[in-house]
Parts: structure tokens; sequence; C-alpha cells
């Protein structure tokens, strides 16, 4: 359970930026989330639109980690989260309050690279992956990767790894993938937000991971797409369940999605890594926002359904616009509906 240590953040942040909130609870509505970092970008681009089209509702929302924002959801502190991976369930069944896991939107994870010297498009399998980030293999010009990419002529430099720190729903996707592709890893790091990563260096943000990724000559890492792909760095291929390499991209992420619809469950609660489909990128995932069912304040329960109405209409062209993957419609529209019955 959660100890009041970990509302206490939430508290003092809305008493000391928002006490016109509290003083003036009947003209404006402050909403407070804490969520994963990786699609901040985006929920930061949400807010600003829906102010602009609802002045009368404010929303913050505090990069703060998935596993965070997953106890501060379940313990009711703040209006709502958001995450990169489902809530444990032996939380969900501990908690008071019942919470929806939404899906969002679509969301790649990506590996980086820095090989500022080699030219190509490098390609990379699971279980290679694995024994990377497991320390196995320890330098660029490892026969493995070597086999895998014949034309790329590959330099004696030590691989230096890179990783998030505990707590973050990209540790979540990636490991899941990884754990499905090689025993050795899921016995070894294990599969969730705090896999235990045997070689490396942690960053709390994926910014930090990629400024120094940049600045490494030999580094490999891992983070969305749409960050990878705004710095400039390099990304790889990965072999699917297909047996096809695929670059990560709007198109194969949506791919992954649709192939895994026949396994969506009413809570959403699904994994899209290493889906089936030739065109599906295997390092694929939802991202969820963590909603009470019920919220404490009933005006406030209005205002965020009011919200996330908009973000399953207006909000999935924004996204779409900004070079995310949306939802599928016929995921959207269960998901949607599921919004809808917030209060």
């Amino acid at each position: 359970m959660l100890s009041r240590l970990h509302w206490i953040p939430i508290a003092l942040f809305v008493l000391t930026f928002f006490p016109s909130a509290v003083v003036e609870g009947q003209e404006k509505t402050v909403l407070v989330a804490t969520g994963s970092s990786m699609p901040e970008p985006l929920y930061k681009s949400w807010i600003e639109a829906y102010h602009k089209q609802q002045p009368s509702t404010d929303i913050r929302y505090m990069a703060s980690g998935t596993s965070e924002s997953a106890r501060n959801t379940l313990a009711g502190s703040g209006d709502f989260g958001g995450g990169d991976a489902p809530i444990p369930e032996a939380q969900l069944r501990a908690a008071k309050n019942r919470v929806l896991e939404l899906p969002a939107v679509l969301i790649g994870i990506v590996v980086i690279f820095q090989l500022p010297d080699v030219k190509g498009e490098l390609k990379l399998t699971g279980p290679v992956m694995a024994n990377v980030f497991l320390g196995k293999i320890k330098a660029w010009n490892d026969p493995a990767i070597a086999k895998l990419n014949p034309e790329m002529k590959f330099p004696e430099l030590p691989i230096q790894v890179l990783h998030r720190a505990d707590g973050k729903g990209s540790n979540y996707i990636l490991s899941d993938y990884l754990a499905k592709v090689s025993p050795e890893f899921l016995a070894t790091a294990g599969r969730g937000e705090s896999p235990k990563w045997p070689v490396g260096q942690a960053f709390q943000r994926s910014q930090d991971l990629v400024a120094k990724l940049r600045n490494t000559p030999g580094a490999i890492g891992y983070t969305e797409l749409n960050l990878a792909a705004s710095s400039g760095v390099r990304f790889a291929s990965i072999k699917n369940a297909a047996g096809e390499f695929i670059k990560p991209s709007t198109k194969s992420i949506d791919a992954a999605a649709s192939s895994s619809g026949s396994k969506m469950t009413h809570d959403f609660r699904i994994s899209l890594t290493n889906a089936p489909g030739k065109d599906s990128y295997p390092i694929s995932s939802f991202t969820w926002l963590y909603v009470p069912a019920v919220a404490k304040d009933p005006a406030r329960g209005r205002a965020l359904a009011d919200y996330l109405k908009w973000v399953y209409t207006s909000g999935q062209k924004i996204a779409q616009d900004q070079g995310y993957a949306t939802l599928p419609e016929d995921v959207l529209e269960k998901v949607a509906a599921k919004a809808a019955t917030v209060r």
C-alpha cells in the first residue's frame, strides 16, 4: 500500500501553485496528474489545446514515471495518471478505489545507438539484443552482430549500455519484449518497470539518456520513437515474429496493434510486443491513462470526463498530426465508451 509520503508531493504541489483553485473552486477546475515522461510532449500539447477550448479547466501534468503514477492514482492522490505498463494486478486488488486503464495512443520503443563512423542500417534480433543488455555481447564487432549486418564494418569498440532507472514504463515495454524472445533475459533481468539490469548506466529521464548517447561512441539505449526521431539519433530495425526486419514507424506500430485486435480484453490490459504479422514492429505498446472510475469530487469527475471525451476525438487528431500512431478505430470506439462511464 502507498504511504503518505508518496502523495504529499502532489498535495504540496497543488497547495503551493494553485491556491486559487481551492478558494475559487466554483470558477475554475484544476486537474492534477502524474505520469510517464515518454508521452509528455503529446500530453502537454493536448492540455494546451484543450484549455483554449475549455478555459474553465486547467490541467497540470507532472512527469514522475509509470510506477509512481500508478501508486498515486490508486491511493486517490491527484485526479488521474498515466503510464506505459498495465498496473500490477495485486495493486489493483488492494486499492480502495477502482481505476480504469484507458489506452491513450500507441508508442514504439526504439533501440538507439551511436556509431559515428559506421554506415548502414543496423539490424538486430531479440536474442542478440537480450545478450547486449545482459552484458554477454560486449563489443560491436561481436560475430552475432556482424552476422546480422554483413554490409556494415564494425570497429572493435566496447558497447556502452544505457538504460532507464527503476519504475519507468519504457523498461516495462522493452523487458516485456525481451522476456518473450529470451528465456535467459526473463530469468536474469525479469519483466517489469524495474528489471535487474546486470550492466549499464541508468537515467531518470529519456531526454538525458538520449543526450548521453549522442556524446558516447559505442553507446546503445532505447527511447520512444518520436523522441528518437526529433533528436536525430539512429535507431535499429528489429526482427519481428514473422521473421522480417522492421523499422519503427507509425505504420509498423499501428500494424502491431491491428494484428493484436483479436486479443483485446475489456480492460485493455494487452501486450502488443512481438505481435504477429509481417509488417508489425515488435516493440510496440499502448500508453495508458490511469483514471479513477468515480472521482472523490463530482465536479472534478465531470471535468475529467469532459477532457477524456475530447482526448478520444480531437485529441487523437492532434496526436496523429504530431507523428504518433493513434488507436485503431475498433479500439478507439471501445475506449471512448469506457471513458464515458467516468464520473
